[in-house]
């Protein structure tokens, strides 16, 4: 048996090199993510128990919001912790399932967020262009077919990539110059061929990435068509603030995403990388529910209500 193959077996396990750079800042920095982890988890979860509960918020639009939110706790708690502790132990060894597992569900919650604000796009384009349509098009069971399509076709397309992953050869080296499993790194430790990797991730970076945006992109260009031919400006601000905050969510989501997969390694460094993928990983699912929530009455309504729930509660 060739020397290489007997290596490759070798490797159960990784070591995920974190933040060296900020190894003597490494207190504050655990507290600061820590504490918008806390925070994120509370403020999606508060979405969630909303949107499932509150009878205000019962618009396709909030249900698409809730499963945004679910996608989010997904991606966050499926990374943040890890983190936590690659940050305070200066790095951190993770196993090869573990490694695997993390970087699926990263995966998943990454495809299905991006579906998740196709959908809404959608949905925004029938409520303003098509109004009298509206009701008919987005029903029940459409809905519930753009959530379905959402989750599995992104369970698949990132399981074949899994698939793949699992059959690459690790000969030796097992230092993750990042703070958890990205694809990336993972295929520089291999010692095989990657070229059916590479493939995939061009496959996959088309369908869950570009079309999605493109048609985005369309979706709004109609908007956009269809509110500068409001002729009140009351009117035009008024329906632009109906999809503002949509808006704002998919140049984030999507801002970080393109220069993560999509821009060239050699156009960024390493370092650069990393805080990139923090933005997007601890940063937008932190800001998802407070851009929704900042200037959307029905759900300030809602938590005010809910919270007037819980008091009365306590009193009783």
């Amino acid at each position: 048996m060739p020397e290489d193959n007997v290596n490759s077996t070798v490797v159960l396990e990784f070591f995920l090199l974190g933040f060296p750079d900020l190894n003597d800042y490494k207190l504050p920095f655990f507290s600061i993510v820590l504490l918008i982890y806390s925070m994120t988890i509370c403020e999606n979860l508060l979405i969630i128990v909303l949107v499932s509960t509150s009878q205000r918020l019962r618009s396709p639009m909030y249900f698409f919001l809730g499963h945004l939110a679910f996608s989010d706790v997904i991606q966050i708690s499926n990374i943040v912790p890890k983190m936590l502790d690659v940050i305070i132990r200066e790095g951190s060894v993770i196993t090869y399932f573990g490694c695997t597992t993390q970087f699926y569900l990263y995966g998943v919650s990454v495809g299905a967020g991006c579906f998740l604000l196709t959908a809404m796009s959608y949905d925004r384009y029938l409520a303003i262009c098509k109004p009298l349509h509206y009701t008919s098009v987005m029903s029940p069971k459409l809905r519930y077919l753009l959530i379905f399509s959402s989750w599995v076709l992104s369970s698949m397309l990132v399981l074949v990539t899994l698939i793949l992953v699992c059959n690459l050869d690790f000969c030796g080296q097992n230092a993750i110059n990042h703070f958890f499993c990205d694809l990336a790194p993972l295929l520089e430790l291999s010692c095989s061929y990657v070229t059916s990797v590479g493939i995939d991730i061009i496959i996959n970076s088309v369908l869950l990435l570009l079309l999605p945006f493109l048609f985005i992109i369309i979706s709004y260009g109609c908007i956009f068509f269809t509110i500068f031919g409001i002729s009140s400006s009351s009117g035009r601000q008024k329906t632009f603030s109906t999809c503002s905050s949509h808006l704002v969510v998919v140049s984030t989501y999507y801002g970080s995403l393109l220069i993560i997969y999509m821009v060239p390694n050699r156009g960024h460094s390493l370092t650069a990388n990393k805080f990139i993928s923090l933005v997007y990983i601890v940063l937008t699912p932190l800001l998802n529910p407070m851009i929704y929530s900042l200037r959307n009455r029905e759900i300030q309504s809602a938590v005010s209500l809910y919270l007037m729930i819980c008091s009365k509660k306590r009193v009783f």
